[in-house]
């Protein structure tokens, strides 16, 4: 067994991640830290937890954390994991941090979009999370940084086809929607039940600072600079995530060819699923699950690729993934705490 900590484990992240873990085979939970629980059993914060996770929050101590976990995630806001990580690795500790502190190699691109970053040595190393793209290199990490939401749900339909020259380059956008538990677990007014209820509204247009780390990736991919335009939207829902992408053709491509081109890429990936013609993604299909459904459309008369792709933001979009590379990293089946079933409604 794995003894596994959880950096921040009352969030909605965080919390994920204890759902997930408590029942993975290889794992034993032995850390939570929560900064505004401390002292509380984890199971009065979240009463759902009630006889399964018994463990008391605790405020956070490199030297508390390390000496009972041997793997560790971060779940904590941006700006904190990089005070963190750093005492962490020097402690032998293998990390999957969640935030975006260490998605990027260029340090100018994560300043642009956040802060100042205090371990910019450390970004060369850490390796960014998107499974079923980066795996050889997460099996071999000490450092993983799990990639955001909005970018699992829009880079791995994208990729393979960019990979096999099919797409105009800039031509992409992305039409993208989340449900409200994507902006976390702290009080806001945009999250109010009176301002998200019978509410459906873009925001951040063209501005989300996910824009950038999608297009650090899909340059990196396409070994030339991508520029794509991306629109987020709030749904008036609890969970789940779906993207609706168009792209140019390159070249002359049936809706088979595409489908083709992304079966081929992810064969043999238990989370990546295909869905028929005459069933779009739908979020309720994915919700609790590590599954990223996505669907493929030619207009023709444009001749626009629609990629269509759903993921439960909380799973696939951030802790289910984060537990899937903690089992590349540690060899486990890539599978394990990840195979309950979806619900059917």
């Amino acid at each position: 067994m794995i003894r596994v900590g959880i950096i921040g484990a009352t969030g909605y992240t965080g919390a994920e991640l204890v759902r997930i873990l408590c029942g993975h085979p290889e794992v034993e939970l032995t850390v939570l830290t929560s900064r505004q629980y401390i002292h509380q059993k984890f199971d009065q914060i979240y009463p759902a937890f009630a006889g399964r996770v018994d463990l008391i929050c605790e405020e956070y101590s490199a030297g508390s954390v390390c000496e009972r976990a041997d793997f560790v995630f971060i779940a904590l806001p941006h700006q904190l994991p990089m005070k963190i990580v750093p005492e962490l690795l020097k402690r032998s500790k293998r990390v999957i941090d969640l935030s975006a502190d260490f998605r990027f190699k260029n340090a100018l691109a994560y300043e642009a979009c956040y802060q100042p970053h205090l371990a910019k040595e450390l970004l060369d190393t850490a390796v960014y999370g998107l499974s079923e793209v980066y795996t050889s290199e997460i099996r071999n990490a000490d450092l993983v940084g799990n990639p955001g939401c909005y970018p699992t749900s829009v880079l791995l339909p994208l990729i393979p086809l960019l990979k096999a020259g099919l797409l105009e380059l800039n031509s992409i956008i992305s039409d993208s929607k989340s449900g409200v538990s994507g902006a976390g677990r702290s009080l806001s007014m945009t999250g109010l039940y009176c301002e998200v209820n019978e509410s459906f509204k873009a925001y951040k247009v063209a501005a989300h600072r996910h824009n950038p780390e999608m297009e650090e990736i899909l340059s990196r991919q396409a070994d030339r600079p991508v520029v794509m335009t991306f629109v987020p939207h709030l749904l008036p829902m609890t969970r789940g995530m779906e993207s609706t992408i168009y792209a140019g053709l390159a070249r002359k491509a049936t809706a088979g060819d595409i489908r083709a081109c992304i079966a081929s890429y992810y064969a043999g990936r238990p989370f990546i699923r295909l869905c028929p013609e005459d069933r779009p993604p739908d979020t309720l299909h994915v919700k609790g699950t590590n599954y990223c459904d996505i669907g493929v459309k030619i207009d023709q008369k444009a001749n626009r690729l629609i990629l269509m792709s759903a993921i439960d933001n909380l799973v696939k979009g951030a802790s289910g993934q984060a537990v899937q590379n903690m089992n590349i990293m540690l060899g486990f089946d890539e599978t394990a705490g990840l195979g309950n079933g979806p619900f059917p409604i």
